[in-house]
């Protein structure tokens, strides 16, 4: 399941990054809430018993997230992952 799609094509470019690399690990985001500068996502973590710690925290995920926003969406300043 992907992360819905937002009007904003690099909006859209972020999630959908962020959305591969959770998914990776079995992982998955939801779009919450979308502001004018605020992002609101939901992140369900993923499991490998083989490698615990290759599943991206709450906080890895917000810190790629607003990394990434930064350069592509740079009016979202307010980034919460729940």
């Amino acid at each position: 399941m992907m992360v819905e799609s937002v009007s904003d094509p690099k909006m859209d470019l972020v999630l959908q990054n962020i959305e591969t690399m959770v998914a990776s690990e079995g992982g998955s985001l939801e779009l919450v809430n979308l502001g004018e500068t605020s992002l609101e996502v939901k992140y369900y973590p993923g499991v490998n018993e083989e490698c615990p710690e290759c599943v991206p925290t709450h906080e890895a995920v917000t810190r790629f997230l607003s990394t990434s926003l930064k350069i592509h969406v740079p009016e979202i300043t307010d980034v919460s992952v729940t």
